[in-house]
């Protein structure tokens, strides 16, 4: 069993709190309600377009579109580390 992010971790720890008796599959469960959550909080969009020279009113958008696009990556990263964890258990 390797070892997890703390993030992923945590995740994980929920899930056999919640739920003891799907052992091994936990991580997968964990996985699959992390990518689920990811589509819904931080849906996948379009790269808003960028002005060749923006004042701070045009380029917004993009710096908000940055930012959910980081954190849907970091919640799909925690998804994929735990189905890498629910692989090896299986």
């Amino acid at each position: 069993m390797t070892d997890l992010s703390p993030q992923a971790q945590v995740v994980l720890d929920a899930m056999y709190e919640v739920n003891m008796d799907f052992g091994g599959e936990n991580a997968t469960l964990a996985a699959a309600a992390l990518e689920a959550a990811a589509d819904q909080v931080v849906p996948r969009e379009r790269q808003p377009d960028v002005p060749d020279f923006p004042d701070s009113d045009q380029i917004a958008p993009y710096y908000k579109w940055l930012c959910r696009r980081h954190i849907r990556a970091e919640l799909l990263a925690i998804a994929a580390e735990l189905r890498g964890q629910g692989d090896s258990n299986d």
